[in-house]
């Protein structure tokens, strides 16, 4: 698959499979073409060569709307949330894929107590952790069999971030495919059972997250050749890898 911003082409031909059921972390320095991979695999844009599918069927550019029914869930960078309606209203936000308002909150506040104290709160009045606690249980609540995580960590504490996390490792133990991309790669390749490294547009690593953690400093600076598509080496990544504290 190959993908581009007008005619700058920012995905060189890549391949790769989520599996159903297991978390998967998509590392990568910032211009890597995480999240562009993701608003390929969301429908939010489509690919100027080859193709995506989702449990079998095509992904069409402009098809969020069926993806969602269908169980697909993305969660943008800075949590999508809106703020001027209220945390409840918020997750009303859900019904449209036909779930009663009842159904959603109880799915979201049992998993997120946190959420039930400040179920009439303006979303935008909320600390940042519990912005991305209702962006996720938001998309819980729609039943996904698949979710797409852009950047769950950014800018939050260390011990916020490790408490999404042990929600991700609970869905996923639910059933549920997750895909997360992120910098803080430690952190995401804790809970991933299988991952990959971006640069450059480039898929340069692939296999279970603890092969790739072994190789992970190399290949954000651009080090390591492309193990699975492509012909040339990243360059140019001068961002270091995370220690588990940082994001480069």
């Amino acid at each position: 698959m190959r993908a581009a911003y007008e005619e700058v082409e920012v995905i060189h031909g890549i391949d790769a499979t989520f599996e159903e059921g297991v978390v998967t972390a998509v590392l990568g320095a910032n211009g890597a073409g995480k999240s562009t991979l993701l608003a390929l695999a969301a429908g939010i844009m489509g690919p100027s060569e080859g193709e995506v599918r989702f449990a079998g069927e095509k992904v069409r550019e402009g098809s969020t709307a069926s993806l969602a029914r269908r169980g697909l869930c993305l969660i943008p960078e800075g949590r999508g949330v809106f703020p001027n309606l209220t945390v409840r209203e918020n997750l009303w936000v859900m019904t449209h894929s036909g779930s009663a308002r009842r159904h959603v909150e109880r799915c979201a506040f049992e998993r997120f107590p946190r959420l039930e104290d400040r179920r009439d709160q303006p979303a935008g009045t909320l600390s940042g952790g519990e912005q991305q606690m209702l962006a996720l249980a938001r998309a819980v609540a729609s039943s996904p069999r698949l979710l797409l995580l852009d950047e769950l960590s950014m800018g939050l504490a260390p011990i916020i971030v490790d408490e999404l996390y042990n929600h991700v490792v609970q869905l996923a133990a639910e059933g549920i495919t997750v895909v997360v991309v992120e910098q803080f790669a430690r952190t995401a390749l804790s809970v991933a059972t299988s991952a990959m490294v971006m640069a450059n547009g480039r898929i340069v690593q692939t296999g279970a997250a603890h092969e790739v953690e072994s190789v992970l400093h190399s290949a954000y600076l651009g080090t390591v050749q492309p193990a699975e598509v492509g012909s040339a080496a990243p360059d140019g990544l001068s961002n270091p890898v995370d220690t588990g504290s940082g994001a480069g």
